[in-house]
């Protein structure tokens, strides 16, 4: 059971020291903090639990740095929040301004104290000269995460600007590798690794979006560590706005890793005290800034770290454990802008004869939203597309739930087309740098500002009302315009922090006020992937190419926070839309297996043995997505570029689905064996290729010129360590393929 224990002791040099200890056994997880009477104390260990606890005070003498030559009289350490005053010289992690001027704060702990139920240590300090309070928390979540944010408050007599918050966990000297992803439109979440060097590295994202090319996760770790093995520390900031992770060493001390929101100039500003309270704990208070979660996961290896990541977001939506999460047909790539009531209405009448479950009107059904020039804003339905009568989306909602689906709607409410009603009407409601000139526009695109309360009840009352008309289970929520120059003309101030928090509040009160209401998080595909998203939205839409080839990795390594349940995976045409490549029925099937299971096609132009096919994937996916919803993600690690193998291991280890992929082709011919991760060792297994992957003749899937023995009905037994330690021989295929097996319990 988890706990939290507050332990004293003496310095060698006959200091007062204070020290925090939590645990989990169940999660293997364990922090500990020390520190003198008075002074910010340091995170002296993160990682396993420690054997003998009551040790913890002594970590203080054991790690504490020598002063050396050419240094400050104390050489840097760093604390829970360094500053200059404690003799650390890396980027300024806390940069608060009065009257224009930075202040350099020295901050003296005032109280230290434990919460028992939230396994929780908080520490309160202030800087009374200065005129600003401190109050810092972290957290042991049962998902075996750490996270820790931070408020300031104003004790002075005039306005404080809060210009950067950056908080961070110091790790071991060991590690040695950062891994960091990025990318760019239809190909979010690149893995790239490179060398732990003397310096800083730092992930931004400033477009009003976590974004394509910023991090999901900054790990640090002992030197080729991978998806099985291999000491990781990683952290990623739980905030759908500006933003930064970073890794920094110093000459003089070991790794700090962690970020924070980045804010604009003139975006946070404290009122004046009036009273000298020293309590920064209350969030919504004009004398406060509070920073949003940073979020730290320690593992051996990245399925570990990936795990906990899941327990906590799981944790949050507990209704997919027992609500198997519905098949999904989309109407984007089927149908782009084309929306005509007889053809949507025989699309969901085949989508549901396939065994879909929801089914999704995607752009255009609204206002003079024709193509992507116009009428953003104006979330009223069409008249000239969908008219009043037998023909209207009304009786499109209708004829969906008629046929036992869910219907859903897309929106994208925060922004606006300069060719709209709504823009025409309100020019003030759009963020720009000066009333005479507007940001440089994405997609024909603006930004409405909801920071304004005119604007945040119109885009409220649209929606709520469309929900209530149409019946409406499921908004795909879109964002497509990267945020710059963003200024609140009500304001004049920068204004990408109250947006955000907008949006979250739009996202409450939507769910609230209609219970039962799933919301996607799609931001030009994959632009918006993080935890403070993913504590409201249900799912998100991994990225805009369908393409299976890009997905192998795409997927891959958004699973690194995202699990399975709630990542949007799709079966496209082909050759895809987005790439032009050609791949099988098998591979794109395949693909989209790994997670919240979809369709982007247009079946009405397909034959009738490929939609069959489609038919018996998708009654195979539902046979195992009470697995995806609480089962482990695992990821095999190899040294062949050129495969993946990719698993989900049932909870109680009973059970597994596996997918072998022949990305591109290999210097190894046939393809050496695959190890199986996160089976029971002790346990016997029979391995046999699942029903929907077990046809080898099926053209463009096997090319061996000789039986596979294993790969038949009857299979083959082998222990879970044997298939750990050695794994199985996968089938000779072609480039671009992918199969499915499964692993039993015997």
């Amino acid at each position: 059971m988890t706990h939290i224990d507050m332990l004293h002791g003496t310095s060698s040099h006959g200091l007062a020291l204070t020290a925090v200890y939590a645990e989990d056994p169940a999660t293997k997880v364990a922090f500990a903090l020390v520190g003198p009477e008075g002074e910010l104390p340091r995170l002296v260990h993160w990682g396993r639990p420690l054997a003998h606890p009551e040790e913890v005070v002594g970590l203080y003498d054991a790690l504490r740095p020598q002063r050396v030559s050419g240094a400050l009289d104390d050489t840097q350490w760093p604390s829970i929040l360094p500053t200059q005053a404690e003799s650390w010289t890396g980027a300024s992690r806390l940069v608060v301004r009065r009257d224009g001027i930075e202040l350099f704060c020295a901050f003296h702990v005032t109280a230290i104290s434990i919460d028992e139920q939230r396994y929780a240590c908080v520490v309160e300090a202030s800087d009374q000269e200065q005129g600003v309070a401190l109050r810092w928390v972290i957290e042991l979540d049962a998902s075996g995460l750490l996270r820790q944010r931070a408020s300031v408050r104003n004790l002075g007599p005039s306005p404080l600007a809060v210009d950067k918050i950056e908080l961070g966990f110091l790790v071991p000297a060991q590690v040695g590798e950062l891994l960091t992803t990025t990318g760019h439109h239809l190909h979010e979440r690149s893995p790239q690794r490179q060398p732990l060097n003397v310096g800083r590295l730092e992930r931004l994202s400033m477009t009003g979006r976590p974004d394509f090319d910023a991090s999901l996760v900054l790990c640090a770790g002992v030197a080729g560590f991978g998806f099985e093995h291999g000491e990781v520390y990683a952290t990623h900031l739980g905030w759908s706005g500006n933003s930064l992770l970073s890794a920094e060493r110093l000459p003089y001390t070991q790794t700090v890793i962690g970020g924070g929101e980045v804010l604009f100039g003139g975006e946070i500003s404290l009122a004046a005290s009036v009273d000298g309270v020293t309590d920064a704990a209350a969030e919504d208070d004009e004398h406060v800034y509070t920073t949003p979660w940073l979020y730290g996961a320690y593992g051996d290896g990245l399925n570990e770290v990936a795990t906990r990541f899941h327990r906590f977001i799981r944790s949050r939506h507990p209704q997919f454990a027992n609500n198997p999460r519905p098949v999904v047909l989309n109407t984007w790539e089927a149908v782009y802008f084309q929306h005509r009531y007889d053809t949507l209405a025989a699309l969901a009448d085949r989508a549901a004869k396939e065994g879909v479950e929801r089914f999704v009107v995607d752009d255009g059904w609204f206002g003079s939203r024709r193509d992507d020039h116009r009428g953003l804003g104006d979330w009223q339905i069409s008249q000239e597309v969908w008219p009043d009568g037998p023909e209207s989306l009304d009786a499109l909602a209708e004829h969906v739930h008629g046929l036992g689906m869910e219907f859903g709607l897309w929106f994208e409410p925060e922004m606006i087309n300069g060719d709209s009603d709504l823009a025409r009407k309100h020019p003030d409601w759009v963020l720009r740098p000066t009333p005479g000139r507007l940001p440089m526009q994405g997609r024909w695109q603006q930004v409405l500002d909801l920071t304004n309360p005119d604007a945040y009840d119109t885009i409220w009352h649209d929606i709520d009302s469309l929900v209530t008309r149409l019946g409406i289970d499921y908004i795909k929520w879109d964002h497509n315009k990267m945020v710059t120059e963003a200024v609140s003309p009500r304001t004049g101030r920068p204004a990408i922090h109250r947006q955000v928090l907008a949006i979250y509040r739009l996202f409450r009160s939507l769910k609230q006020a209609h219970p039962g209401l799933e919301i996607e998080s799609c931001a030009s595909g994959g632009g918006r992937v993080d935890l403070g998203i993913l504590e409201l939205a249900d799912r998100i839409w991994v990225s805009d190419c369908v393409d299976p080839v890009e997905r192998a990795d795409i997927q891959r390594y958004t699973s690194l926070v995202v699990p399975p349940e709630m990542m949007g995976e799709h079966v496209g045409d082909s050759p895809a839309h987005s790439t032009g490549r050609a791949t099988s029925q098998e591979m794109r099937m395949a693909t989209a297996f790994f997670g919240h299971m979809g369709i982007e096609w247009n079946l009405l132009r397909e034959p009738d043995e490929a939609i069959k096919k489609l038919g018996t994937w998708v009654a195979e996916f539902k046979r195992h997505r009470a697995d995806f919803a609480t089962g482990t993600v695992v990821h095999a690690d190899g040294t062949d570029p050129s495969v993946r193998l990719d698993g989900m291991v049932s909870a109680d280890r009973a059970r597994a689905v596996y997918r072998f992929t022949q990305v591109t082709s290999s210097q190894t011919y046939p393809a050496a064996p695959v190890r199986l991760p996160g089976l029971d060792p002790e346990a016997t297994y029979r391995v046999r290729p699942m029903d929907v992957s077990l046809d080898l003749e099926t053209p463009g899937i096997g090319c061996g010129q000789s039986d596979l023995y294993w790969w038949n009905d009857k299979g083959v037994e082998l222990s879970g360590g044997t298939l750990s330690a050695y794994g199985i021989r996968p089938p000779a295929i072609n480039v671009a393929q992918a199969v499915l097996f499964e692993a039993a319990r015997v």
